[in-house]
C-alpha cells in the first residue's frame, strides 16, 4: 500500500491528503514531523534528504515536496481533469502551484509563525507582514473573479495546492480586504468531503 509520511497538521500533508481523498487512492498516512521528532533519522533521511514532509512511497518509487508529488500522482494515475494534458491547459494549473511557492509562501509562513506566539510576544512586524499576504491575497481574488476555480471549468490540482494554505490565511488573526471572490471560491472547495478529511483534526 502507499504511503504517505507527515503529520496531518502540516499544510502540506494535508493537499496530499486531499488528492488521495478526492481520487479514491488507496493510502496509509504515517506520524512524522515537528512534535514526532523522526525525520532526522537516518532511514527517513534517506528517503527525504530535506527532513520536511511529506514523503510518499509508491512501491520502489520515493518522492518528496508536496507539489511534486501532486504531480506525480496525476501523471502516474492519467488524470487528466486535476491536471491537463493539452499544455496550455497544463500552464495555467502549474503557474498556480509555482506562485504558491514562489509569492505566496513567504509571506504565509511569517504569519503562521507570529500568530502560534500569545498576541503579547508577537513581532512588531506583524502589521507589514499582514500587507504582503493581503496583497497576494487580493492578486489572487482577482484572478479568481468570473470563476468558480482557478484554472478551467473544474477542480485541478492548482485548487488543491492551495487549498489548504488560503484555508488557514483566512483564520489568522490578522485583518484582510472583503476578498469577496476569493472567500467564495473557499466556500466551494472547503465543502468538499476529501477536504474535510484532509484537513480533520
Amino acid at each position: 500500500m502507499m504511503r504517505l509520511l507527515g503529520r496531518k497538521s502540516s499544510g502540506n500533508v494535508q493537499k496530499v491528503v486531499w488528492l488521495l481523498e478526492e481520487r479514491g487512492i488507496e493510502y496509509r498516512r504515517e506520524d512524522y514531523g515537528r512534535q514526532f521528532g523522526n525525520t532526522q533519522d537516518p532511514a527517513y533521511r534517506k528517503l527525504n534528504p530535506t527532513g520536511k514532509v511529506p514523503t510518499l512511497v509508491d512501491g520502489d518509487a520515493v518522492v518528496w515536496e508536496s507539489n511534486t508529488i501532486l504531480r506525480y500522482l496525476a501523471n502516474t494515475r492519467g488524470d487528466t481533469t486535476l491536471y491537463p494534458a493539452d499544455p496550455v491547459a497544463r500552464s495555467q494549473v502549474e503557474r498556480w502551484m509555482d506562485w504558491q511557492l514562489a509569492a505566496l509562501n513567504g509571506p504565509y509562513l511569517d504569519i503562521f509563525r507570529e500568530a502560534k506566539k500569545p498576541a503579547a510576544e508577537r513581532s512588531p512586524a506583524l502589521g507589514k507582514f499582514a500587507d504582503a499576504l493581503a496583497a497576494e491575497l487580493l492578486l489572487l481574488d482577482g484572478a479568481l473573479a468570473g470563476r468558480e476555480w482557478l484554472a478551467g471549468e473544474g477542480l485541478s490540482l492548482a485548487d488543491i495546492c492551495l487549498g489548504p494554505i488560503v484555508h488557514r490565511c483566512l483564520a489568522f488573526p490578522i485583518n484582510l480586504p472583503a476578498l469577496d471572490n476569493l472567500r467564495a471560491w473557499h466556500q466551494r472547495y472547503a465543502g468538499r468531503p476529501a477536504f474535510q478529511t484532509a484537513i480533520a483534526e
